[in-house]
């Protein structure tokens, strides 16, 4: 029995030696110290012996497991260390992996250049309600109940008295109401209209209106201001012109266009901005006296002024969230 003790020592003394994983240890460790291992074996042989050797026996059999048993633990416990520090082991030869950070979409970069070059002109900025009154979107805008300018915009009404606004413009009339002139302002914000989506037209879009409202307002500042910003904007070469429009809520009215000649293709005039005189109808329902002052109000489209900046020619692109496409930017 003594010599069967000694060449399990000697066996799990030589296995230990050669360990080189955790698995490997727990293979071991069934093997000799499980409820069916070498060493419950041991003990079931060491019930069978006599009574005179049993004491020695015995002695020497628990001494040996002790021994293994730490031994073993130590082993399993380095071994588990080491299998953890690999784990969390950084090679800094490998290369890094690449953080996408995200960027400003397209449309708030052209916006915030529209704001910096409004404020350098001494504009303020404001915003107003996205889902708006028929009184705010249409009336205090001289547009009449059964006015046809009506139907130029297809609309989404709420309800018969409630609809998400298809132009910027009703924040002039509250500016009107609750300011005292004068007044110098753009107001950028969402409108919708009840258009197929196109490559040239979708349901939302983004405006900026701007309104000016003083004694001795002329045309001649209109004209001025649009002029510095669309060279600002676009290049001191850029070509402009100014043509007849009509609008409900400007008279005279007038439409800008801008000269566009993309690569490898026929150059046009493109449609930038709606401008004119705030028509006295407008500024006497608001509450301002239209003898004593007068004004002027643009707005322009971002997607428009984004497209023909950078030579996109499909507006949905700006809503699809390709990063393909905002990663260009």
């Amino acid at each position: 029995m003594l010599n069967k003790i000694e060449k399990i020592k000697a066996e799990l003394l030589d296995e230990l030696k050669n360990i080189d994983s955790v698995e490997k240890a727990e293979e071991i460790r069934l093997k000799y110290f499980s409820r069916k291992g070498k060493f419950a074996n041991l003990f079931e042989e060491f019930k069978q012996l006599p009574k005179e050797e049993k004491p020695k026996v015995g002695q020497f059999l628990n001494q040996v497991r002790g021994e293994l048993t730490n031994l073993f633990e130590e082993t399993h416990v380095s071994l588990k260390s080491s299998s953890k520090s690999m784990e969390n082991y950084i090679d800094l030869t490998l290369p890094a992996k690449r953080q996408k950070i995200g960027t400003v979409h397209l449309l708030n970069q052209t916006l915030r250049e529209i704001k910096d070059i409004f404020k350098s002109l001494g504009f303020s900025v404001y915003e107003g309600p996205e889902l708006e009154s028929d009184h705010f979107n249409f009336e205090s805008l001289n547009f009449p109940p059964d006015h046809p300018a009506r139907d130029m915009q297809d609309t989404f009404f709420v309800n018969p008295n409630f609809l998400l606004r298809t132009h910027t413009s009703p924040v002039q009339a509250r500016l009107m109401q609750k300011t005292e002139p004068p007044i110098r302002a753009i107001i950028p914000g969402k409108v919708y209209r009840n258009e197929a989506i196109s490559a040239k037209s979708y349901c939302l879009f983004h405006q900026v209106e701007g309104l000016y409202v003083d004694t001795d307002v002329t045309f001649a500042e209109l004209f001025g201001t649009l002029v510095s910003f669309a060279k600002t904007f676009y290049g001191d070469d850029v070509k402009y012109r100014f043509r007849p429009s009509f609008f409900p809520f400007t008279e005279p009215s007038s439409e800008v266009d801008i000269w566009w000649e993309p690569k490898g293709k026929e150059g046009r005039w493109l449609e930038i901005l709606g401008c004119g005189m705030v028509d006295p109808n407008v500024l006497e329902f608001n509450g301002i006296d239209s003898e004593k002052y007068t004004g002027y109000a643009f707005g322009l489209g971002i997607e428009r002024m984004t497209m023909l900046k950078y030579g996109i020619d499909d507006i949905r692109v700006f809503f699809d969230n390709d990063k393909r496409f905002l990663e260009q930017f």
